[in-house]
């Protein structure tokens, strides 16, 4: 029998060795794997014989401990066992090197005594007693069929990888026992959040099954979509009568609340009905944060897809999507090819997942999309998938599909954007950039209701937001050519619209007579039009551009800009203000501005400019499409 079976990572090898060497020099007996256990294989039958025939774990928990698959079994299995005697704490012990102990889990290790590795001898001594207190080795659970109370979840396929977020569970719902380390006196629910089919319900009947010791009042399964139903099959009149009477600790498992979006305080009403009970709800929804601590789950990681689905390419196409690699994976392992699965996945028609499930999957990933806002961000993030989306794109999306001004465009794609966010639906790729999971976008496909929409917001996408870019150079056999521009998109054409409506009724195209108006409010309005410019530009996320092949919107407002408006305001505005600060209290401004000795000159110059206007006018109405019948008499 082992005094110590000690658990590490690979990377701490060295320091690990040194400390097995100084428990061994104090008299212990000491079990360490030099083996190592390859990711994925499972673990080893000596690992399992040695664990049970040792009394504790001590385990140096370095953060890359936890990123260790077999670490972490270990870890479970000892803990597991201590629990089932009634003290967790009783076959695990902790060595931690780092400074911190947030990254240790579950929450009730991280005020173990074992935590530090700086003073050896201290640190042999206190093993020692500890081990001095079990008199034999501990106890593996073995699996075995559990009996569920209120309820079962349904069968689901094989629970692989997701350990650290088993732990990440158990440290929520027992935050309160650690109440110097965590600040929490009291327990707190704690809410399982994702898309659907990611593993949430997978994930709380693994915990279910795995820390059942920890509720010796028992596991309630709830069916949060028919709450009344579920808990009337207990038989209480009264509940906190009930688990009054009980008095032990319990699981209350709430799974798949918040259909038809209910309030937080009527989820709230569907907790545990007793202090007893621990709450842990499942849910799509990220609007309910004041429900809980929350745990998002997202897909599974690279190497446990691949296993699940048996295929690199499927698992890549999935996505880690656990319950599409669930059924790709029986497939593969019935004998289907995994190449012919892969086109069927894309093929037209009725989803292949459908298919393999027996029933309408697909239909619930996308069940949530149920407003206009909604599901044309969605489409405009399908049209743009892989690459992501931003509230921007979207606004000038829909602006450009459905003219309308660009603030009213720009609320509709924040709400959108909110939505999906609320709904699992998008994921965070940057910042402020959204993008999809490719069971979102292939489940849309099933189920979009208004194909049409889709298309035309396709569309505009590409318009929008791919019309911008330059000429691109092609490769043919008889040379190289260059692809003619892309046409302007309706962000664009709008844009250029509205600066030619004012554009052609300032001063400098509407000719000024001799001797007529004010110079002063000539300057005015030409300056007040370099403020407009700049403003359309923002308002329709248009850049301001040097000249580049042919005419665009922002070369034409650069030439409006810098190469005209500019020099001549640049030359006359000081002048005539320096004027201007001359005039004699009894004379009129514009008497005065007559008298001045360079007015004529300054007349001459501004109507100098009325071609250079007029030609970027026209060049705004050949891509705003509008003819106002200005002639640039050219």
């Amino acid at each position: 029998m082992w005094d110590v079976f000690l658990s590490y990572s690979r990377n701490d090898v060295e320091q690990v060795r040194r400390l097995a060497r100084a428990l061994r020099d104090g008299g212990l007996e000491v079990f360490t794997d030099e083996t190592g256990v390859a990711s994925f294989t499972g673990i080893s039958d000596t690992i399992r014989r040695e664990l049970a025939r040792s009394k504790a774990l001590l385990a140096f928990y370095s953060t890359g401990y936890p990123e260790r698959e077999a670490c972490r079994w270990e870890l479970t299995a000892a803990y597991l066992a201590g629990l089932g005697e009634g003290d967790p704490r009783r076959r695990v012990m902790v060595v931690n090197p780092e400074r911190g102990t947030g990254h240790i889990h579950p929450v009730e290790l991280r005020d173990a005594r074992h935590a530090t590795s700086e003073d050896l001898a201290a640190l042999v001594a206190d093993v020692r007693a500890h081990v001095a207190g079990i008199s034999g080795p501990m106890t593996l659970a073995e699996p075995r069929v559990r009996r569920w109370m209120l309820g079962a979840p349904r069968p689901r396929p094989e629970f692989l990888g997701r350990l650290s977020e088993l732990w990440q569970v158990h440290s929520a719902l027992h935050a309160h026992t650690a109440p110097l380390v965590t600040g929490r006196a009291a327990a707190h629910a704690v809410q399982i959040r994702g898309m659907a089919g990611i593993g949430k319900t997978l994930l709380a009947q693994e915990y279910a099954l795995r820390f059942e010791a920890a509720y010796p009042g028992g596991v309630y399964w709830v069916n949060g979509e028919a709450y009344n139903e579920s808990v009337r099959a207990l038989g209480a009149d009264d509940l906190f009568e009930h688990f009054d009477a009980l008095g032990e600790p319990f699981l209350w498992i709430v799974d798949a609340v918040a259909a038809g979006r209910p309030t937080a305080r009527e989820i709230a009403a569907t907790a545990a009905p007793h202090p007893l009970g621990h709450s842990l709800f499942t849910l799509r929804s990220r609007s309910y944060d004041g429900l809980g601590t929350p745990i998002d789950l997202g897909p599974l990681d690279s190497a446990h897809a691949r296993v699940l689905a048996g295929d690199d390419a499927l698992a890549e196409a999935m996505g880690g999507h656990p319950l599409a690699l669930g059924l790709l994976g029986r497939a593969v392992r019935a004998g289907d090819r995994p190449a012919g699965l892969y086109d069927r996945l894309h093929a037209r028609g009725r989803s292949l997942l459908d298919t393999l499930a027996g029933h309408d999957v697909t239909g619930g990933v996308v069940r949530d999309v149920d407003t206009r806002d909604t599901a044309d961000v969605l489409r405009c993030a399908v049209a743009l998938h892989p690459l992501p989306l931003t509230t921007d794109d979207a606004a000038r999306v829909l602006a450009a599909a459905d003219r309308v001004p660009q603030a009213v465009a720009g609320r509709r794609a924040a709400n959108g954007v909110r939505e999906l966010r609320a709904r699992s639906l998008l994921n965070s790729a940057a910042d402020e950039q959204w993008s999809l999971h490719p069971v979102t976008v292939h489940s849309w496909h099933q189920h979009d209701p208004a194909p049409a929409r889709t298309e035309a917001l396709r569309h505009a996408v590409l318009r929008t937001l791919c019309g911008g870019r330059g000429p691109v150079t092609l490769a043919f056999p008889g040379g190289r050519r260059e692809a003619p521009m892309a046409a302007p998109s309706e962000s664009e054409r709008m844009a250029a619209f509205d600066i030619q409506v004012e554009l052609v009724t300032r001063i400098g195209v509407q000719e000024l007579a001799p001797g007529a108006g004010s110079l002063r409010e000539a300057l005015t309005s030409l300056k007040s039009l370099i403020d407009f410019t700049r403003e359309t530009l923002h308002t329709y996320s248009v850049d301001l551009e040097r000249g580049g092949v042919g005419p665009t919107v922002q070369s034409l407002a650069y030439t409006l800009i810098n190469d005209t408006i500019r020099p001549f305001t640049t030359t006359w505005h000081p002048r005539l203000t320096a004027h201007e600060a001359r005039r004699p209290a009894d004379t009129a401004p514009l008497d005065h501005e007559t008298a001045w000795p360079e007015a004529e000159a300054m007349r001459a110059e501004l109507a100098a400019l009325r071609g250079p206007l007029l030609r970027i006018a026209e060049g705004l109405g050949g891509i705003s499409g509008a003819d106002f019948g200005v002639a640039t008499g050219a």
